[in-house]
């Protein structure tokens, strides 16, 4: 028998407190709506930010964020159950590994995403879950008449402005990783498909010296493009901006084709786009998809709440291995190699059949 990955290990580690019974686990979880408004709390009042490396007590940290002590205590104390911040015996909190994600300047700081997945939309669109998962559709059509992103960007810019500032965290932190796991030798050119900014292929860029880039999106996307890439930029010489709608068509013919987190939406949608790259690409050339899956990852949590996340907001699905490669082969596409990028991301490196 094969033992259990330590990634995916449930067993507890040596001194840590008992697993509570059934009945207050499942107790603890109808609660997890407070757990996420704390987070949300913590990250918009700046909490982490103003905890230094020294503990500091409540009331120097109310100070500091402009809140009031007795209730700062008990926000941090609930956090502290979590290891969100840790309270002290003689009652200061100091930080923990994860209250350091949510530090703005944190390196791979986490509160942009802490913020997105706890704005206003999604407090009204978690209780109509149950409508979500009868009738299979999104709930935000109902709730503000609109499609999501056209709700987002006409009627809650607040919000579109916070996923902006998520994605591009996060697609700076993931591009490293895309490029130190990609092996492109003896490839020429390499073309990101609603690659937004282009933090991927700026990475990619800059690990292979010779190779050309082209960054494909919507024209409001691009126009926002990362400055390197554009006219001036240290990359603008070898990169190729192309707007347009990748599901509408791919006007470029590329060694490689990166497609990252954007196969995630209607079937009809994620069909379109792969038919289209393999027309562009013709037979050898190489698609490189990268997703997060519900299934062999050590992030199922996670993986599993942004699916139904996506079933709420726009009536889309994140994939398991199985549907994944089912939906490339169906399109026409070899799969090779299915590699973890890293805890929440896989790669799956495919080429355009012959």
């Amino acid at each position: 028998m094969t033992a259990p990955s330590p990634a995916l290990s449930t067993a507890p580690e040596p001194g840590a407190p008992p697993t509570p019974p059934p009945s207050m686990r499942l107790r603890e979880l109808v609660f997890g709506a407070a757990c996420a408004a704390a987070v949300r709390a913590a990250a918009r009042l700046g909490v982490a930010d103003a905890l230094g490396d020294a503990p500091m007590t409540a009331q120097s940290l109310a100070a500091a964020v402009h809140t009031e002590p007795g209730p700062l205590r008990r926000l941090l104390r609930a956090l502290s159950c979590y290891g969100v911040f840790a309270e002290r015996p003689d009652g200061t909190f100091a930080h923990t590994e994860m209250s350091r994600l949510l530090r703005e300047d944190a390196p791979d700081s986490l509160r942009a995403i802490a913020l997105w997945c706890t704005e206003p939309w999604t407090w009204d669109a978690w209780p109509r879950l149950d409508r979500a998962v009868r009738t299979g559709h999104n709930v935000v059509q109902d709730l503000y008449g609109k499609e999501f992103f056209e709700y987002l960007n006409e009627d809650a810019p607040e919000s579109a402005d916070v996923f902006n500032r998520a994605m591009t965290r996060s697609s700076e932190q993931s591009a490293r990783e895309v490029a130190a796991l990609l092996d492109l030798s003896g490839s020429d050119s390499v073309a990101d498909l609603g690659g937004g900014q282009g933090h991927v292929v700026a990475s990619l860029l800059d690990k292979y010296p010779a190779m050309l880039g082209y960054l494909l999106d919507l024209p409001r996307v691009v126009d926002n493009a990362l400055p390197r890439l554009r006219a001036g930029g240290d990359l603008a010489g070898r990169t190729r901006i192309v707007p347009g709608d990748i599901r509408e068509a791919v006007p470029v013919r590329a060694d490689v084709y990166i497609i990252k987190n954007i196969l995630e939406w209607d079937d009809e949608s994620t069909a379109r786009l792969l038919r289209n790259v393999v027309e562009a690409g013709g037979p050898g050339a190489r698609v490189v998809v990268i997703e997060n899956l519900v299934d062999d990852t050590p992030s199922m949590r996670f993986s599993t709440a942004m699916d139904l996340l996506l079933l709420l907001n726009v009536g889309g699905a994140k994939h398991t291995t199985a549907s994944m490669t089912g939906r490339l082969r169906a399109a026409g596409l070899e799969v090779g190699d299915v590699r973890p990028v890293n805890p929440f991301l896989h790669a799956f490196d495919c080429t355009v059949r012959g």
